[in-house]
């Protein structure tokens, strides 16, 4: 039988290749390599790093499995809390990652736009620098559009940690502080874009350090079992 330790380890190790891939290839290479309205810039940068971009690419498709793969073990490890709140906790998980996975396909087509010569001899080189443009920026947007998902998950996973007794009851609180500042980044850039571009960093950090500190806990103190007469109460409804 799994141990309570042994599953926060296992959520840990999934959970940081989550934030490691996600950093890599969103913050990395992003940064690298796209520039913003500037499309000749950003194909050329593409067709110069296309390994670096390819990378990015699996290592953000590998990092949504993991994300999955992290709230099923969490299911397993909270689940004795409330039921319902670890399976809602994996649905939107399930649908965030669909939606993540979905949303990769804009970034693989503008790799393959930039570097492919069809597209340059069809289009010119104007038009193929524009649709590579436009694949990257739909990328962009697609992934603020799952902050949406990144956020939504930690309120129930932030109550699970609350009731559990397995770590401080704070990182649930920051938890939720967490979703709420994923849920801020969504809404501000959609309804307020340039208002959204700028705090948008900050709205993220708001979101990220809460579940570093998180992944952080599971790995070096993994969870302190609480005694039996402590421990919550399973709820199933």
């Amino acid at each position: 039988m799994t141990t309570p330790r042994t599953l926060a380890r296992v959520a840990g190790l999934l959970y940081l290749v989550v934030v490691v891939g996600g950093v890599f290839n969103d913050i990395y290479v992003r940064s690298r390599i796209v520039r913003s309205g500037d499309a000749a810039a950003t194909a050329d940068n593409i067709r110069a790093s296309a390994q670096l971009y390819r990378i990015g690419f699996v290592g953000d498709a590998v990092a949504g499995a993991c994300w999955l793969l992290t709230a099923m073990a969490l299911y397993l490890l909270l689940r004795h809390v409330n039921q319902m709140v670890a399976a809602a906790m994996v649905t939107l998980v399930a649908v965030g990652a669909a939606v993540g996975s979905l949303n990769m396909l804009n970034q693989y087509t503008a790799l393959t736009v930039a570097t492919g010569e069809d597209y340059t001899r069809g289009l010119g080189a104007a038009g193929s620098d524009a649709l590579t443009q436009l694949f990257v920026e739909a990328h962009h947007n697609g992934f603020i559009l799952n902050a949406m998902f990144f956020g939504l998950w930690l309120a129930p996973l932030g109550y699970l940690v609350m009731r559990s007794g397995y770590v401080p009851r704070v990182l649930g609180v920051l938890l939720i502080i967490g979703c709420f500042g994923y849920l801020a980044d969504f809404f501000a850039f959609f309804l307020a874009h340039g208002l959204g571009t700028r705090i948008g960093p900050l709205l993220a950090a708001v979101g990220g350090i809460p579940e570093i500190l998180f992944v952080a806990w599971l790995l070096v103190r993994a969870v302190r079992v609480p005694a039996p007469d402590a421990r919550v109460s399973p709820v199933t409804g």
